[in-house]
């Protein structure tokens, strides 16, 4: 890994649950979700004057296809900035590896100035809920220890697909990270992480846990309504969300949401 330069402070773009299809005319819960999304890049492209990377935190596509992820890779690639991502619960990781436009859009680490960013696989194959497998948790565990004696990084991101933390919504209960006992004792042991990114549950979040930033960002679709015991759609559009990391550690972050916009959606769904 060759540690990159940019301007200070860092500017980061997180994009996150798309659900796209393989076909435009694809909708989750009745809403059509390139439609949405490209309502979301044109919102970026109208906010941002500079991003030295975009975080794409899963749930790139809802039928794992070929042209799905390549349909994103097209349309991120015109705001012409650097992207990683990573897989989702209804992803396929392979598909994904084989569909980027360039190698290091897999990358799970890069080091901006004196901030290094994680990217965690929480997919579990065929399951809603996530989980890190013993390969992720080694290379967590590996990349935070050796931090901790390179003076060049100063402060950690580390963003995942499935929340670390139990979601606020009865119905929420068992698709977040199943082994999150295990991701905290290990964020525990480093002294060096300022927040951790997520999405997966379609809601704008910003805690504090175990002493951590969490921060959690809205889809480019259909949004979940916090604080229900049974599912059900928020509404709210969708948006992004925008991060400047100072070298100081501090982070300054901010949702923007499609505006002027009336989405078609399911709001009488019971679940999808």
């Amino acid at each position: 890994m060759m540690p990159q330069t940019a301007n200070s402070p860092i500017h980061l773009v997180q994009i996150t649950d798309t659900h796209l299809y393989g076909k435009a005319t694809g909708t989750l819960l009745k809403m059509n979700t390139h439609d949405s999304f490209e309502h979301v890049v044109e919102l970026v492209r109208g906010k941002e004057d500079r991003i030295d990377l975009i975080l794409a935190t899963g749930d790139i596509a809802q039928d794992a296809s070929e042209s799905a992820y390549g349909h994103f890779a097209d349309r991120v690639g015109t705001l012409g900035a650097a992207y990683r991502w990573i897989p989702g619960n209804h992803d396929k990781a392979e598909v994904m590896k084989n569909a980027a436009a360039t190698p290091d859009v897999n990358e799970k680490s890069v080091q901006i100035n004196n901030w290094l960013i994680l990217m965690l696989d929480t997919s579990t194959d065929g399951q809603v809920h996530g989980n890190l497998a013993p390969g992720e948790l080694e290379f967590l565990h590996s990349q935070l220890q050796e931090s901790e004696f390179n003076n060049s990084i100063e402060h950690i991101m580390i963003c995942m697909h499935h929340n670390p933390v139990k979601g606020n919504s009865g119905w929420m209960k068992d698709i977040g990270l199943k082994n999150r006992a295990r991701f905290w004792e290990l964020a525990k042991t480093a002294t060096k992480i300022k927040c951790v990114v997520y999405g997966h549950i379609h809601q704008e979040l910003d805690f504090v846990h175990e002493n951590i930033r969490c921060l959690c960002t809205p889809s480019t679709c259909i949004q979940f309504k916090p604080n229900v015991v049974n599912f059900a759609l928020d509404q709210v559009n969708p948006g992004y969300r925008s991060f400047e990391l100072h070298a100081n550690g501090t982070v300054e972050s901010e949702v923007h949401r499609v505006e002027g916009e009336n989405f078609e959606a399911d709001f009488s769904s019971g679940g999808y």
